[in-house]
């Protein structure tokens, strides 16, 4: 019987098809091309499947179809659910509104609130104590009233989030029924949706859930019928889930699938690239619009708080980062900068090369380089759709905008090579960057992974994004064009349950009991899709934290020691350095049921022979124009290798062999690209501003000093910093000057320097490696005595010079003063804001100075009140050579509860990292 993987994306559906022989086939179709087809998906099937218009799919003809979609994902963003009533305890009727105090878009002027999904909320008189007891009674009548005049309007679907109902949810239950009694099709319960503590975030997802599950549920009523499922034309329809998992189709939800399709490609790029022995994978999946990265290490990495499209969301979702380059990225110059992105041509037009006026992309820096073939890409083009990519244009395009930039920038007119080569460059530092944020700035050192590089514009990139990180291993799977698709089919059917538990890790032995429990729900859940019982496997997670932290690290459920030793580990791994604590938190437990599909998928063996016949195509690499081999993939021998410069095709993408990598394929198909000569760096830049290095560096320099920032709130004790977002990374030079502030708070953006450089000028010839200092004082930079300073000079690798210094600033509870908070407003003099704190050393040489840091917090008249966390600050940290990354490592430990940390870039690879300056 066949079978039919399906990713129903937002531009294209892809489409793999195993016939009943195992052989595999592809194909791929607009998702929305309403004048020939009603759904993409279903066409797909019927062109494979070779059945004409309108006849009916013959019984018995198909095993199953597993599809990814994006129905709700693009419903979300275009507020196309379904009217929605929230039902939310009395006096919270604006929670969801007002949310957290997060301020991410700091800068904008116009700050425009993201449109809610629940178009009424009725607050209902009830109310129940954070231990069960009942304070408020629900009021019966006054939510049976509520729900019968929304009925009436025409809502058919609500949503219930009651204070304290992911512990105590008889009220829930008791609403949900009413609401069913009157005739709501929908009813989501925070407690079933997202039964874990925070009502703003469990709230917004139980209103996710109901404002798309109608939604999903006609879409899976479509697909069914149009399938013929009922009349046995389709035994099992199932859908992915955004935790990686398929389900079936009447379980899927709405707040499962707001990833549905990339988790397919994370899913396809583990299963792929395991056939060939990887097992440590950094994914880049480019497409025309965005780029999608993830990172695998052994097990699917998720993320259980999430914030989509304005909404923030609870629920288990596979960690993918998305940048904006794509092959349509646009190009650009303005203000002395060539930028790339982050607005794309799309399809329509396109790139300047698509012969539809489009401006120029990234797509078209590889065509004027040669880097991409006209003749090998589809002729689909011009008026007739029969036409090649128009390289002319692309060249003319070129030329203008060298002329411009040219006379803006009162330098030499660049020729069009290198100022396409220049563009390229930038738009790889930004996919990089994004790869950075998913590795690197969690703390994992990504020169030790393979690259699984898939969609259709990943080859072309592959090799200069691998250098930039320092990786020399990439993955191309045959499918890699759809290897979304591709995914959906090796998937396994999964079921996942989470518990809000928060107490100490020395209850584990009662942590184990009700994980039991979850355990059976989630087996039963699985058993009931078909898989057998020898088939289903376990997986117990526990997210820890410690006692009075809010950020949690997820680690396999074991004894209480073995837990420690993993959290411990893991601290290290993603901070730097291992906190101590009076008690670790078993915050939450998670059970996941994994029934294995057994789906394997044994691609042809390769059947050419060796000396595969050569073409040549002109190349523009090096600085000058060479003939490079332009080679069918197809027809590669098994164990042949193919040397950059060179061009591999193939049917759905075209990979890019750069200088000094290696292509050798294996038997299964797959290529496996391998640096085989030493990367050499670029020399430094001369003293004339180069508009692409100018942008490289400021994208490179902004990305360190916002991972910088995400560590710091990672690790954050004061509400201010974690939540607030109270606070601003920079970093500067050797002299103080600032060469890149993260977009956190503006009013420190003017007088940190003024701080670095008191700093630097009172300990003149004196700082050490390893040394850290911090400051307050206003009249030394600072802005008031909240705000304290961390400031970390950053020394070469022979310890003596410095090279460059990073500084955060960040605003805390407590700092003394004669009330708690900020500046009290009838303060005479500095000394009742609180304890005055100028160039004061914090660590010396990477050792803490702990009894010398509470007695500065202890002096003054008014000190601070809050000193007993001090001492779990009593760290000795290890030998770390370099002394740049003993400086860095310095800066990262001081985040211990209050303090700035450096980016793990810097902690791991420093030169490599800032570009070797």
């Amino acid at each position: 019987m066949w079978q039919f993987w399906v990713d129903r994306g937002g531009t294209f559906t892809d489409i793999v098809a195993r016939r009943p022989d195992g052989s595999l086939r592809s194909c791929k179709l607009l998702s929305e091309n309403p004048e020939r087809y009603v759904d993409a998906a279903v066409q797909g099937i019927r062109d494979l499947l070779g059945l004409k218009d309108h006849s009916p799919l013959p019984p018995g003809l198909i095993d199953n179809v597993k599809m990814g979609t994006t129905v709700a994902t693009n419903a979300l963003l275009e507020r196309k659910g379904d009217r929605t009533l929230l039902l939310i305890t009395k006096g919270m009727g604006d929670l969801l509104r007002i949310g957290y105090q997060n301020r991410p878009r700091l800068f904008d002027l116009n700050i425009r609130l993201p449109e809610l999904l629940y178009e009424q909320v009725a607050e209902v008189d009830e109310r129940l104590s954070a231990t069960g007891e009942i304070i408020q009674p629900l009021d019966i009548k006054e939510v049976h009233a509520d729900l019968t005049a929304a009925y009436a309007q025409g809502f058919r679907s609500v949503a219930v989030a009651f204070m304290h109902a992911y512990r105590f949810h008889q009220h829930e239950l008791e609403a949900g029924e009413i609401a069913r009694k009157i005739g709501f099709t929908q009813v989501s319960l925070s407690h079933q949706v997202s039964p874990l503590i925070k009502l703003v975030s469990r709230g917004d997802t139980t209103v996710v859930d109901a404002y798309l599950s109608p939604l999903l549920r006609r879409y899976v009523s479509e697909v069914s019928d149009a399938l013929g499922a009922d009349q046995g034309g389709c035994r099992s329809l199932m859908f992915m889930q955004s935790n990686g998992g398929l389900t079936d189709a009447a379980l899927f939800q709405g707040k499962d699938a707001i990833l549905s399709g990339p988790a397919g490609g994370v899913v396809g790029m583990v299963r792929s690239a395991a056939q060939q022995g990887f097992d440590k994978l950094i994914g880049f999946d480019m497409g025309g619009t965005s780029t999608d990265v993830c990172h695998y290490a052994g097990q699917f990495e998720r993320s259980f708080e999430t914030e989509v499209a304005g909404v923030r969301m609870r629920a288990p979702m596979m960690r993918i980062h998305t940048v904006a380059a794509g092959g349509g990225s646009i190009l650009g110059y303005d203000n002395g900068r060539m930028q790339v992105g982050p607005q794309s041509s799309g399809a329509n037009p396109g790139p300047a090369c698509y012969r539809r006026g489009g401006p120029l992309s990234v797509t078209d820096c590889n065509i004027l380089l040669g880097r991409l073939q006209p003749e090998q890409f589809p002729h689909v083009f011009g008026p007739d759709g029969d036409q090649p990519l128009d390289k002319a244009v692309v060249t003319q395009k070129f030329a203008e905008l060298a002329g411009e930039i040219a006379t803006q920038s009162g330098q030499p007119e660049q020729p069009v090579e290198a100022l396409a080569e220049g563009f390229l460059r930038i738009a790889v530092e930004n996919m990089a960057n994004a790869i950075k944020k998913i590795s690197v700035e969690r703390g994992y050192d990504v020169t030790g992974y393979t690259m699984n590089c898939f969609g259709g514009a990943g080859g072309q990139h592959a090799c200069q994004v691998a250098d930039i990180l320092g990786m020399k291993s990439i993955f191309i799977h045959p499918y890699a064009g759809v290897l979304s698709a591709f995914g959906m089919g090796l998937a396994d059917v999964r079921s996942l349950r989470e518990h809000q538990f928060a107490r100490p890790i020395a209850e584990a032995p009662q942590a184990a009991k009700i994980l039991d429990g979850l355990d059976e729900i989630t087996r039963q859940i699985v058993l009931t899709q078909g898989i057998e019982a020898t088939d289903i496997s376990h997986v117990r997670t526990a997210h820890i934290r410690t006692g009075g932290s809010h950020q949690t690290i997820a680690v396999p459920f074991a004894g209480a020691d073995q837990m420690r030793q993993s959290f411990e580990k893991a601290h290290e791994i993603r901070f730097g350095f291992v906190p101590d604590y009076d008690e670790l938190i078993l915050d939450m437990l998670a059970s996941e049921a994994i029934g294995i599909t057994g789906e394997e998928v044994d691609l042809p063996r390769i059947t050419a022979t060796a000396n595969t016949i050569k073409r040549q195509a002109r190349l523009y690499a090096g600085g000058c124009w060479q003939d490079a081999p332009l080679v069918d993939r197809e027809a590669l021998a098994v164990g042949e290798k193919i040397n950059g410069p060179a061009i591999i095709f193939e049917p759905t993408g075209t990979n890019m062999i750069d200088q000094g990598w290696q292509a050798e394929a294996m038997p299964t198909g797959n290529l496996v690209l391998t640096r085989i000569a030493k990367l050499q760096r670029q020399e430094a830049i001369g003293t004339h501003v180069d508009p692409v290095m100018l942008e490289v560096f400021n994208n490179l320099f902004m990305t360190i000093a916002e991972q910088m920032g995400a560590t710091l709130a990672n690790t954050a004790y004061s509400v201010n910093i974690k939540e607030r977002l109270d606070f601003s990374c920079a970093i500067f030079s050797a002299s103080g000057d600032l060469v890149a502030n993260a977009p956190h708070v503006p009013v420190h953006l003017g007088s940190m320097s003024e701080s670095v450089r008191t700093v630097l000028a009172q300990n003149a010839g004196k700082i050490r490696a390893g040394d850290v200092f911090m400051m307050n004082n206003p009249f030394n930079g600072g802005t008031h005595l909240p705000d304290v300073t961390v400031i970390t000079p950053v020394f070469d690798e022979s310890g003596r010079e410095i090279i460059f210094i990073v500084a955060s600033r960040g605003h805390h509870a407590d700092i003394g003063g004669t009330t708690p908070g900020s500046a009290p407003p009838d303060s005479e003099n500095i000394a009742e804001e609180g304890v005055l704190i100028d160039n004061f050393l914090l660590l010396d040489q990477g050792e803490f100075r702990h009894q010398a840091t509470r007695e500065l917090l202890a002096s003054g008249p008014y000190p601070c009140r809050n000193i007993n966390p001090w001492p779990i600050w009593q760290h000795k940290l290890p030998p770390m050579q370099p002394a740049c990354v003993s400086s860095a490592r310095s800066s990262g430990s001081s985040a211990w509860r209050w303090f700035t940390p450096i980016c793990p870039t810097f902690r791991t690879t420093p030169r490599r990292a800032c570009g070797g300056f």
